[in-house]
């Protein structure tokens, strides 16, 4: 079985979301997603709308979706790799070298972003309509 593994926080699920999940799960057998947790976006600065137990229980009803953990720190990710054997990692190309340092424990692979769709596009849209 080829397991991939994907991190991100996930909030404000849209088709971009989506698209992406589906090709990380078309490299492997397994999907397993690490979302970032209520006190890992604070400390990164960052605020999701949904909560951590919400965003978790989102991905858990996508049928990509195999199995979904919390991500608690930056620092986790061999970890994750090597203690749930996973084969592939996959993050967007938005990402691009950023996590190249996991090829000593698995395939990296970078996927191009969804164009026309993103969290902070939403959001700046949202805020114009306001």
């Amino acid at each position: 079985m080829k397991k991939v593994i994907t991190y991100g926080t996930f909030d404000l699920l849209h088709w971009g979301h989506i698209n992406l999940l589906k090709r990380a799960k078309d490299l492997g057998d397994y999907l397993i997603v690490a979302i970032s947790t209520d006190e890992f976006n604070k400390l990164k600065n960052k605020k999701s709308y949904h909560s951590y137990e919400n965003r978790k229980f989102i991905l858990e009803s996508i049928k990509y979706v195999d199995e979904v953990i919390p991500e608690d720190s930056w620092e986790q990710k061999i970890h994750d790799v090597i203690n749930k054997k996973v084969d592939i990692f996959v993050m967007g190309d938005d990402w691009e070298e950023e996590f190249d340092f996991l090829r000593a424990y698995c395939e990296v692979i970078y996927l191009p972003r969804t164009k026309g769709i993103s969290t902070t596009k939403i959001k700046e849209d949202l805020f114009t309509l306001a």
